[in-house]
């Protein structure tokens, strides 16, 4: 899921950025920009921030790129495969 942190004067930027990127995935916003409540929550304090959410929702990784992020998908779902 996309979270945005455009604000209302971006909207219409957001959304045809959403169309050329041909993002597949939920993308979601409430127009708040930086006062958006999910930046708030989960402490959102720069762009690009990712979590990586278990099946029950809970995040279990915080702002993992490149290898970082390859090594833990790969103990997830490729090691837990082949016990």
């Amino acid at each position: 899921m996309g979270i945005s942190l455009d604000d209302a004067a971006r909207k219409d930027a957001w959304v045809e950025a959403i169309k050329k990127d041909n993002l597949l995935w939920p993308q979601v916003s409430d127009l708040k920009g930086w006062d958006s409540l999910a930046a708030k929550i989960y402490g959102i304090n720069v762009i690009l921030a990712s979590f990586l959410l278990d099946p029950e929702g809970r995040i279990i990784a915080r702002n993992l790129r490149g290898d970082d992020l390859q090594n833990l998908l790969k103990r997830i779902f490729i090691d837990r495969s082949n016990p």
